[in-house]
């Protein structure tokens, strides 16, 4: 088992810990209990915010709040069950505008943007691996049921509108995670991507032969000169954005076709 996938946990525990089933309260009573479930989860994601998933142990979540590591596993069974309760409170938050009049393409920005604003937030997020088993807590199906709100009256049936939402936040995860990668390298090399490529001007000029390489010198320049970098984020994501819905076009639009015979 890893530490970065949800659902992992005691499912029967972890569900009740998610709905807030009394039944999921403290296992041993005992004086002074001052900690509650939201405190740990919320200090949880203070502690991943400021340092990454991996600062967030048990003995550390325990320092921060005051309680004894024995304390807090009172509370919360493990890391597993802590990691659904912090995934899903981030999802409970997540603002979910009415969808109204906008077109299904509108929406779908809506939705990706507002999945990519919370990767940006929290970047530790682009780490954790949801597999089949995602935390089915009440921020998850709030989510989920506003996102597919957002494939109403494109004619798609229930298998592919949950196939294309899927299909839709895999290019957001990719992205952000990119994203994430590519500002992490320069804070650990302490080097803007200019200033990168300055540096390593002398030899890039002797690897980038024109005569090997016509397609990639050229090619390579004209983005760099037109992204200002050999990647850009911003680029990268309203092209894939642009392209990931020209795709799911395809589909809706072929839904729609013989209604319109």
């Amino acid at each position: 088992m890893t530490e970065r996938e949800t659902g992992r946990g005691e499912p029967s525990r972890t569900l009740a810990l998610l709905w807030g089933d009394p039944s999921a309260g403290p296992r041993r009573k005992g004086p002074g209990r001052s900690v509650s479930v939201e405190q740990l989860v919320t200090s949880a994601l203070a502690l991943a915010d400021e340092q990454g998933l991996a600062a967030v142990t048990m003995r550390a979540l325990a320092e921060r709040v005051g309680v004894s590591a024995m304390s807090v596993y009172t509370y919360v069974p493990g890391k597993a069950e802590l990691l659904d309760l912090m995934v899903d409170a981030l999802y409970l938050a997540m603002p979910r505008p009415a969808w109204r009049s906008r077109s299904w393409r509108s929406r779908l920005t809506g939705v990706a943007e507002a999945n990519r604003d919370l990767l940006l937030a929290h970047p530790w997020l682009t780490e954790v691996a949801a597999l089949s088993r995602p935390p089915l807590g009440p921020g998850l199906m709030a989510k989920y049921e506003h996102e597919l709100a957002a494939f109403d009256g494109t004619g798609l049936d229930d298998v592919d509108a949950d196939a294309a939402l899927t299909f839709l936040l895999g290019f957001v995860q990719s992205h952000c995670r990119a994203a994430h990668d590519a500002a992490r390298a320069t804070t650990d090399s302490a080097m803007s991507d200019a200033e990168w490529w300055a540096a390593n001007q002398p030899v890039l000029e002797r690897a980038f032969d024109p005569e090997a390489y016509p397609r990639a010198v050229r090619i390579g320049a004209a983005a760099g000169e037109a992204q200002g970098a050999a990647w850009s984020a911003g680029h990268a994501w309203e092209f894939g954005l642009a392209r990931t819905l020209d795709g799911l076009a395809a589909l809706i639009d072929a839904q729609a076709a013989p209604e319109s015979r």
